[in-house]
């Protein structure tokens, strides 16, 4: 993806240029790490995020191009974790783990519809 205001921060005054933004860079690790696993699945599945431990190393300005990698390590059952990295045309800028758990779409959504209504 490339660095857009979307996705940066700015809040941090005028004489600071925009940068990629911790919660756009965890968003773009976790559709990374669904999007490895997504063919695998049986049809009706898919998996949903359900926990993140990520560092974000280093500012992506606006107009930077990053790379994002997921691996996956180790599956329980449900549960997938993945090695999530972020690489900008310069550098690392996070690193961290990410578990994802494989639901039934159809079974996800009647729960949602109990729990908050059709």
């Amino acid at each position: 993806m490339v660095v857009s205001n979307d996705e940066a921060i700015h809040f941090l005054g005028d004489t600071v240029k925009p940068a990629l933004a911790t919660p756009s860079m965890i968003m773009w690790m976790e559709i990374t790490a669904r999007d490895a696993v997504l063919p695998l699945l049986e049809p009706g599945q898919d998996t949903v995020g359900v926990h993140v431990n990520v560092s974000h190393l280093a500012a992506t300005p606006l107009g930077m191009k990053v790379t994002f990698r997921a691996t996956l390590q180790a599956i329980d059952r449900r549960r997938l974790t993945f090695a999530v990295e972020a690489h900008d045309e310069k550098e690392k800028i996070g690193e961290g783990t990410h578990d994802r758990f494989i639901i039934d779409v159809a079974r996800y959504a009647e729960r949602l519809i109990a729990k908050f209504g059709g």
